[in-house]
């Protein structure tokens, strides 16, 4: 603004020197009533002109601070928007991630489905998923005599607990599979049910030792199967 001051006040002075020169040619003058409005004439011309320049430029450096004004309330909106956004995407994934707590803990306290098929002679003396996994081993192909095998293997990783969870590792369940997850081949109760864990164990030491007393020898050497 004191741009502008400084060139209005450039003006007024430019206009008061060409009043005094013309002043001055008045005195000297003839016609003293014509020179008078000629003189006042051109004087209210150029305060015009400097006036109207001064609006001129005081409107365009408005316009300017509009102009900028008009933009950081557009970026402070946008920043705002992305920020909602981002935060309302957080609260989905909490929301997610809560649910998804919520169903383990409903799943990990879900009863045992006891298992209904046949239970040969030779598994009478087990109970509980020991019995399971006898008839089930059975069932597989395997002999009675690799069972004690795969006793003592899985006594080894979880007590035969079907809820048994390594918290260091992720493994899970009576074999011990890690991830968990890897036991939804053979069905989605895979958390609960002792059954599923244990085909899906067999079948896994079927594909990599061939048999539970192969498996088992590893574990002895390995610690590990």
């Amino acid at each position: 603004m004191s741009r502008l001051w400084s060139r209005l006040g450039a003006r007024t002075a430019a206009v008061a020197l060409l009043s005094v020169g013309v002043a001055g040619g008045f005195y000297l003058g003839e016609d003293r009533e014509t020179q008078q409005q000629g003189l006042t004439e051109q004087v209210s011309l150029e305060v015009d002109r400097a006036d109207l320049a001064y609006q001129r430029e005081r409107q365009a450096a408005h316009q300017v601070q509009f102009s900028k004004q008009r933009a950081a309330e557009y970026q402070a909106k946008l920043r705002a928007k992305q920020a909602a956004k981002e935060a309302a995407e957080r609260a989905r994934r909490a929301e997610a991630a809560a649910a998804s707590r919520k169903r383990e803990r409903a799943a990990a306290n879900a009863p045992a489905k006891p298992y209904d098929g046949p239970i040969p002679a030779s598994c009478a003396e087990y109970s509980g998923n020991r019995k399971t996994g006898c008839a089930l081993m059975i069932a597989a192909g395997f002999g009675i005599a690799e069972f004690p095998c795969l006793e003592k293997l899985w006594t080894k990783e979880s007590g035969w607990n079907h809820k048994a969870n390594n918290s260091s590792s992720g493994a899970y369940g009576i074999p011990q599979s890690l991830p968990g997850s890897k036991m939804g081949s053979v069905a989605s109760d895979w958390r609960t049910n002792p059954a599923t864990q244990i085909k899906w164990g067999l079948g896994y030491i079927k594909g990599r030792y061939k048999t539970p007393c192969g498996a088992w020898t590893y574990f002895q050497n390995n610690n590990h199967y």
